[in-house]
């Protein structure tokens, strides 16, 4: 175990030097690869255990994941923030899930696949391989093949999510990015798993309402939903509702709309 830096006792003490810095830099480098290291072989003894059990489904687990970085970022810290602790415990997830399954990610960012590839592999780590999609039903597709996710920028020109309320497999997963400090929602990642209550979410609903948005949002408010609007495009909104709403929802069935239904939840921005 390393121990803490000190630099002695008294009233008078002065500040350690910079080559004792440097050396308790070193020395905790050293030790936090030894327990990386150590939670690697954890997590192919996990993957070794799920196929003797003849588990192969898809390892990825919004849930759990929203839970330990929720419960990590409650932890008392001086020096790490938000964005330095996120993205560290990402990438271990992420290693975790490559090594379980072919776990694969398939974007479509509209006219900036830059940002949206930077969501991506915010969200879901460089572990796993990535690669763009020319449209975004091309994503979808991919999403529905084994350990796929699709990553789909929420374009101002495309209503790709109304194409997922004829998908009862998929759903959306995740928004992106996490950290309100990081911009506003920009993209949504979906994948054929269903959709579970975190603690603190928001769910996706989409109608073809012909009403504005804050006529919808009014109606909503009224049976005690709060919603704001994220996208809209050919005759169709998507909104997003404070907290985790079951599809068959009773106030969202008296929502203004023919065709309408909940599309997916996703945790609620961490730093909120």
């Amino acid at each position: 175990m390393v121990r803490p830096l000190s630099s002695g006792n008294g009233l008078d003490q002065k500040p350690p030097s910079l080559d004792a810095i440097r050396a308790r830099i070193d020395a905790l480098d050293a030790e936090i690869l030894r327990l990386v290291d150590e939670r690697a072989g954890l997590a192919r003894s996990v993957a070794a255990a799920k196929r003797a059990a003849g588990d192969t489904g898809f390892g990825l687990r919004p849930v759990r994941e929203a839970q330990l970085i929720r419960r990590l970022l409650a932890t008392p810290r001086e020096g790490a923030g938000a964005g330095l602790t996120v993205r560290l415990w990402r990438e271990l997830i992420s290693d975790n899930l490559a090594q379980q399954g072919p776990f694969h990610i398939s974007v479509w960012g509209g006219s900036d696949p830059v940002r949206a590839t930077e969501l991506a592999r915010q969200r879901f780590g460089s572990a796993p391989p990535l690669r763009q999609a020319a449209k975004p039903e091309d994503a979808l597709a991919q999403a529905k093949t084994p350990w796929g996710v699709a990553v789909l920028a929420l374009a101002p020109d495309s209503a790709w999510w109304g194409r997922l309320l004829a998908e009862p497999t998929l759903s959306v997963v995740a928004a992106m990015p996490c950290l309100a400090a990081w911009g506003p929602p920009g993209a949504l990642a979906v994948a054929e798993l269903p959709a579970e209550p975190t603690g603190a979410d928001e769910t996706y609903w989409v109608t073809d309402a012909e009403a504005p948005a804050a006529a919808i949002v009014e109606a909503l408010g009224r049976d005690g939903v709060a919603a704001h609007l994220l996208a809209a495009d050919g005759g169709l909104k998507l909104f997003a509702l404070a907290g985790f709403f079951q599809r068959d929802d009773e106030r969202l069935a008296r929502a203004p709309g023919r065709l309408s239904g909940v599309i997916g939840a996703a945790a609620t921005p961490f730093d909120v």
